[in-house]
């Protein structure tokens, strides 16, 4: 007799993860696959923001702007470690955007939702300013607003270990083959990357593969059914890091003449982050990377407002991801086709239930997480009610959402820790950092440092708990320490992580 579940959740990015993890809180037995790593794809290539998307006012999005403005204080309360508030400052360009306009934007973007934790807006002058001096001359006067930070990959993680811990089973590296309708629900086949085989009957299925929803539903839904309602337009983001460009702790945003924006924010201390692109693409999503033209393009851009310019040759890091969005409005214009996002629910003619989810941006995650589970418990027999706008996420239970003091007390818990790392491993684990400094006294106990800032202690904290299995897993999802591992450093951990998988039997 197969093993039977109530939801199987298709795919490990944000949507998959927000959506097992509420429904695992309702109270409904839950399996979630990814054929890959949670977050490797779409939602670990973001701008790494928690915003309402201010450029969208400009296309009449106010429902959108609105949701996400609401979601952002959610988000800052629920994971005040891995999400924090960050101020935004943007040059006044007259001849792109009058500064009325400007006014009128951030005057909306203020009070479309009420804010309890972000600053306002306000005019500033670059000669007073501190966020001036990087800029160029010719730039007198612009304008400061808030949003916040997230560190997206473990956003992703986060919501997955929540869902475990309330019952779910979450498989990585393991691909969902085939789903067949059956006896009232649906008879799924999933097969790990050893080949391994498991069988299962679910109630529900829930189609949150980002980038293949569509795809989905033609090659692994048998029988054939038909077209989807929501037509999805994949465009392709892209991002480059290089070192700091700026020594104060404001973002930028600023206004291209093709219409489009692009960040320049602080990125891990001596870093600055700067995207995103806009590209219609028609590859494999599993094969994105950016493209000579866009580092080229987001260099140009830079050069445009920044004293100091830079070259691809400064690129130290750069990454990819592709966006499922909705609908084909604008074919000219990728920037313009919204970022909101479609749930279709179908029950298919054995009663088999069908959720798929199309488009979607990060800040909205939970609010359409929410209201999947919403559409999906009735026809489950559950009532519970929804209830993850007032919880916090795993690390995230930190006395009045106050980070700047918990750090403090986490200094003195672990005095032992040097500061850099006690800062990174606050910020990463939250209150949850003591379980992976558990019985630990002293630096020597963290073991080998495998690769910089990375220790023995931590590398086995993320296989156990976070489902880290590969080099990779670590440094660029679970931790952004890639960034400064060298290829012998990558390779030593590469060994140590096939010594411990073999260690433990795994």
């Amino acid at each position: 007799m197969l093993n039977q579940v109530d939801i199987v959740v298709v795919g490990g990015g944000i949507n998959g993860a927000g959506i097992a993890r509420d429904a695992a809180g309702r109270g409904l037995s839950v399996t979630l696959c990814e054929k890959d790593d949670l977050a490797s794809h779409t939602s670990s290539a973001s701008t790494k923001l928690i915003h309402g998307g201010l450029r969208y006012l400009e296309y009449y999005e106010f429902s959108l702007v609105r949701k996400a403005l609401q979601e952002r204080e959610i988000l800052l309360r629920a994971a005040p470690h891995i999400i924090s508030p960050l101020r935004f400052v943007m040059p006044h360009v007259s001849h792109l955007r009058p500064a009325w306009m400007i006014r009128l934007g951030l005057f909306l973007y203020d009070n479309l939702s009420k804010r309890n934790i972000l600053f306002g807006s306000r005019s500033i002058n670059f000669k007073s300013h501190v966020s001036g001096r990087p800029l160029q001359d010719n730039f007198s006067k612009g304008f400061v607003y808030s949003d916040a930070w997230v560190d997206d990959a473990r956003l992703v993680v986060l919501n997955a270990r929540d869902a475990k811990e309330l019952g779910a089973t979450i498989l990585t590296r393991t691909r969902l083959i085939s789903a067949h309708m059956e006896n009232d629900g649906w008879r799924v086949e999933l097969m790990t990357q050893s080949g391994q085989i498991t069988r299962l009957f679910a109630r529900c299925l829930v189609n949150a593969t980002g980038p293949w929803v569509s795809s989905f539903l033609d090659k692994q839904i048998q029988p054939g059914r038909a077209k989807p309602h929501h037509a999805i337009r994949l465009v392709q983001g892209s991002h480059i890091v290089t070192k700091k460009l700026f020594d104060h702790h404001y973002a930028y945003i600023f206004q291209n003449p093709d219409h489009r924006i692009i960040f320049a924010i602080p990125y891990m201390d001596d870093y600055t982050l700067i995207g995103t692109t806009d590209l219609d693409f028609t590859g494999d999503p599993d094969q994105v990377e950016i493209s000579a033209d866009e580092t080229a393009y987001l260099c140009g851009s830079i050069n445009t407002y920044f004293r100091q310019s830079i070259s691809p040759d400064d690129v130290v890091w750069s990454y990819s991801g592709v966006r499922p969005l909705v609908g084909q409005e604008d074919a000219n214009n990728p920037s313009a086709v919204t970022r909101d996002y479609h749930l279709e629910l179908e029950t298919l003619e054995n009663k088999a239930i069908l959720l798929s989810v199309f488009g979607g941006k990060i800040t909205t995650f939970r609010r359409l997480a929410e209201e999947a589970i919403n559409m999906v418990s009735p026809l489950l027999g559950v009532d519970k009610p929804a209830w993850t706008a007032t919880a916090t996420l795993p690390g995230g239970d930190i006395p009045k959402g106050d980070f700047d003091a918990f750090l403090i007390d986490f200094q003195c818990q672990y005095p032992w820790l040097p500061a850099p790392l006690a800062k990174r491993y606050a910020h990463q684990y939250g209150d949850r950092a003591t379980i992976l400094l558990q019985e630990l006294r002293n630096r020597v106990e963290l073991g080998e440092e495998l690769c910089p800032g990375l220790y023995e202690a931590e590398a086995r904290y993320l296989m156990k708990y976070e489902w880290a299995r590969e080099a990779d897993d670590i440094l660029w999802r679970r931790t952004k320490l890639g960034i400064t591992a060298s290829d012998a450093q990558v390779a030593r951990l590469k060994e140590w992580l096939i010594a411990e998988e073999t260690q433990d039997g795994r």
